[in-house]
């Protein structure tokens, strides 16, 4: 069932990645189509699921003279969706600018807090639209945290202690997400969103402090105006709280604020296609937003580690155990 009068066509980006299948279900669900799909890699058969009439391209030149071709007919797409590794993102809602297009991209934005400003100056050009996928300040167990803590007296402070384990296997190391340059490394890679979730919340940064930082994993303190936050990130499956085994879920995602847990691992399927569903109908997150989070992890990338020092994560103790 379309939620608007009109289709709108998307052209997408990284088709054959993790997180495209996200955007692809969002775009059919919100009653529209994707008309072309770029990946370097040909094991498209995703696109059978959702648009197998969409043309596919290998080489971005290619894809580039389609979308011009459509452009010069009259046909121009309304939306480029980004789903391409991180470093390309700015490349590709450049693109989307220049042909005339709105950008919907995948977190991060960029890698660096800067290339979202030089964005901002085409998308004034242009005056074309840039979208971001914040999609945690959509779950409603976000979004009900915001209101107590907006709730809170003026000199309240919460303490917050997050945690993230999602094993990856020895390819993602060997993959672009392993390269520092081109995935900002495992903070920016699957923590930059966490870290949007938590400036939304509890405000600017005023201290941020890593404690450990190494390809797999990543730990600590970020002193936000209303909360003193402890955080772990890792990508190795030694650091699950459970027993490992093959076939069954090995994510770990835990919130406590102030000691109390805050349930949040259900109801994220469908917060892309509720992301969709405020960006074409003019709302959405725009590339300013992103700008907190996007300096956050740039920090912490450049930070010198301290180790064990001042107040630590508490996964932090076992590590430093064995």
């Amino acid at each position: 069932m379309s939620e608007s009068h009109h289709e709108k066509s998307f052209a997408l980006t990284g088709a054959c990645g993790y997180i495209a299948p996200r955007h692809l279900r969002a775009i059919r669900d919100t009653g529209h189509r994707v008309v072309a799909a770029l990946d370097k890699n040909d094991s498209a058969g995703v696109m059978d699921a959702y648009f197998p009439d969409a043309h596919f391209f290998t080489e971005f030149e290619r894809f580039d003279r389609h979308l011009e071709k459509l452009r010069r007919k009259g046909e121009c797409v309304d939306f480029v969706s980004i789903c391409s590794p991180n470093y390309l993102h700015d490349a590709h809602i450049r693109f989307a600018l220049r042909i005339g297009a709105d950008a919907i991209c995948e977190k991060p934005l960029v890698v660096n807090p800067w290339n979202a400003v030089a964005l901002g100056e085409i998308e004034q050009e242009t005056g074309r639209r840039i979208n971001t996928i914040l999609q945690l300040r959509l779950h409603t167990a976000i979004v009900a945290l915001r209101g107590r803590v907006e709730r809170s007296e003026p000199d309240k402070v919460f303490d917050v202690d997050l945690t993230y384990i999602t094993s990856r296997g020895r390819w993602y190391q060997a993959s672009w997400k392993g390269d520092e340059s081109k995935s900002g490394g495992i903070v920016t890679n699957i923590g930059v969103h966490f870290f949007d979730m938590l400036s939304w919340i509890f405000g600017a940064v005023q201290h941020n402090v890593v404690h450990l930082y190494e390809p797999t994993k990543a730990a600590g303190y970020l002193e936000l105006d209303k909360a003193r936050v402890r955080w772990f990130l890792s990508v190795d499956r030694e650091d699950l709280p459970m027993p490992f085994e093959p076939g069954m879920a090995a994510t770990y995602r835990a919130i406590a604020v102030d000691g109390e847990p805050v349930e949040f691992s259900e109801g994220f399927t469908d917060l892309h296609t509720e992301s969709y569903r405020r960006i074409l109908a003019g709302g959405g997150f725009r590339w300013q937003e992103a700008l907190p989070s996007l300096q956050i992890v740039h920090d912490i990338r450049h930070s010198r580690p301290t180790g064990c020092r001042g107040d630590y994560h508490p996964m932090l103790v076992r590590l430093k155990e064995e």
